[in-house]
C-alpha cells in the first residue's frame, strides 16, 4: 500500500469520526441511542458487570455482536462462561461444569435488555424511551419495556460520544445489574463463525 493510499485511508476514517462527533454533539441522548441502533450493525469491546447490593459480585469479559440478535458474550473472570446466539438459538457454555445449555430465542429478545445492544433498529417498538438526565459523565436514557411479560422493570443506558458506555438493568425482583463498556468498536468486520458455538465433545447437555 502506498503512502498516499494510507494517508487517504487514515484521513477518511478521521473525517468519518469527526462527522459522527458533530452529529452526536447536536443530538439528544435518545437520538444518539436510536442512531446507534440504526447505524451500528456490529460492534465489539470489553465489559465489566456488577450486581449491586449484597456481596456485589463483579465479572468481566468481552463481547461481539451483529444485528439482529447475533452475539458472543464471553465471561473471563471470575469464571469462564460463554453465551452465543446465532439469532435463533442461544447456547450457554459453563467451562467449570463443562456443560452446555441451548434455548430458543423466539421473540424474547425484543423486550429484553439485550435488544438495546443486539436487537432490531426500532427500539421504540418494544420500549418507551425517556431522558434520564446526567450522571457519572454520561447522558442517560431510560428504556421501559412495553411488554408486561418482561422480566425487567427498566433499563438505563448511559451514552458517551454517541455510544452506550454503561447500562443499569432493573429487574422485577429489585435486583440491579450494572454493565460498563470499554474499547467499543463500531462496525468491525465480524466472521459468521463468531456466532456458531461448537461445544467440547465431552460436554454435557443440560435440559
Amino acid at each position: 500500500m502506498s503512502l498516499t493510499i494510507r494517508f487517504k485511508s487514515v484521513f477518511g476514517a478521521a473525517a468519518l469520526a469527526a462527522g459522527l462527533s458533530v452529529m452526536s454533539a447536536h443530538a439528544t441522548p435518545i437520538e444518539e441511542l436510536q442512531q446507534f441502533n440504526r447505524d451500528v450493525k456490529s460492534a465489539s469491546g470489553s465489559f465489566t458487570q456488577q450486581v449491586l447490593g449484597g456481596k456485589g459480585k463483579t465479572s468481566s469479559g468481552t463481547f461481539v455482536f451483529a444485528r439482529p440478535g447475533k452475539f458472543r458474550w464471553t465471561y473471563t473472570k471470575p469464571y469462564e462462561q460463554v453465551l452465543v446466539s446465532d439469532g435463533k438459538t442461544l447456547a450457554i457454555y459453563d467451562k467449570d461444569l463443562n456443560q452446555v445449555t441451548k434455548k430458543s430465542l423466539g421473540s424474547a429478545i425484543g423486550s429484553s435488555p439485550a435488544a438495546v445492544l443486539f436487537g432490531s433498529a426500532d427500539l421504540s417498538a418494544n420500549f418507551t424511551l425517556s431522558d434520564a438526565g446526567e450522571k457519572d459523565g454520561r447522558s442517560w436514557v431510560q428504556a421501559t419495556p412495553k411488554s408486561k411479560s418482561s422480566s425487567f422493570k427498566k433499563v438505563n443506558i448511559g451514552m458517551s460520544n454517541g455510544l452506550p458506555s454503561a447500562m443499569e438493568l432493573y429487574d422485577n425482583l429489585g435486583k440491579v445489574t450494572v454493565l460498563v463498556f470499554s474499547g467499543m468498536q463500531r462496525n468491525p468486520s465480524v466472521s459468521a463463525g463468531s456466532f456458531i458455538f461448537t461445544p467440547p465433545a465431552d460436554a454435557a447437555t443440560a435440559k
